[in-house]
């Protein structure tokens, strides 16, 4: 039986969805394509008709994931002032939330260890995404010089991943809960810290 290109490519995204959900659940090694297959409800036999490889499916799971992650940032921001955006999303990111659904979550905390011990053509991929998203958070950095506003995203995101990625192998939620407060603070200090332009940058009123 012969499917429609549609057909064929609502599979494909549904293969994409699910794997991404497990993967982040898992690990990047922590499920087999057998089961993922099953879990989007078809064969192993038909992985092939979908993807060139088990690293194929990783690289394009990982990358829905990380629009997830941006387009979620986007809604949560949507109607906030400039100002407030990166604190929005570093306190909706340090929640207990976000903390125990791994599977719905950042892809980072859950899989950037395992993805920086795969091929480079996995870790050019996570990159590629990493540095949309870390554009996406200097774009929320008013009032600031882009290269300034661009290093302050990369250390409050850092700050961020892992500070979730502690909060998650802490072992007690009472040890766990401390390290997400522990970094929501200091994550909240950074972006809510008076940026100070440089003398040569202010633009002179008339």
């Amino acid at each position: 039986m012969r499917y429609s290109r549609e057909h064929k490519q609502e599979t494909h995204d549904r293969i994409v969805k699910k794997a991404s959900v497990r993967l982040r659940e898992k690990g990047a090694h922590g499920i087999g394509v057998a089961d993922l297959m099953k879990e989007a409800g078809l064969t192993h036999g038909g992985f092939y008709a979908h993807f060139d490889s088990r690293e194929a499916l990783v690289i394009e799971a990982f990358g829905y994931a990380m629009d997830r992650s941006m387009e979620h940032w986007r809604k949560l921001t949507g109607e906030a002032a400039p100002e407030k955006r990166l604190a929005l999303i570093a306190e909706s990111y340090l929640s207990t939330l976000h903390r125990d659904n791994p599977g719905h979550g950042c892809s980072i905390p859950a899989l950037g260890a395992e993805i920086a011990r795969e091929s480079p053509k996995t870790r050019k991929a996570f990159a590629g995404k990493l540095d949309q998203m870390i554009e996406m958070m200097t774009d929320y950095i008013p009032n600031m010089p882009r290269k300034a506003a661009r290093r302050q995203a990369i250390a409050t995101l850092a700050t961020m991943v892992g500070t979730m990625l502690l909060a998650r192998t802490a072992g007690s939620n009472e040890l766990s809960d401390e390290v997400l407060k522990a970094g929501r603070d200091r994550a909240l200090d950074g972006v809510k810290r008076e940026p100070k332009v440089p003398a040569a940058k202010k633009v002179k009123q008339s």
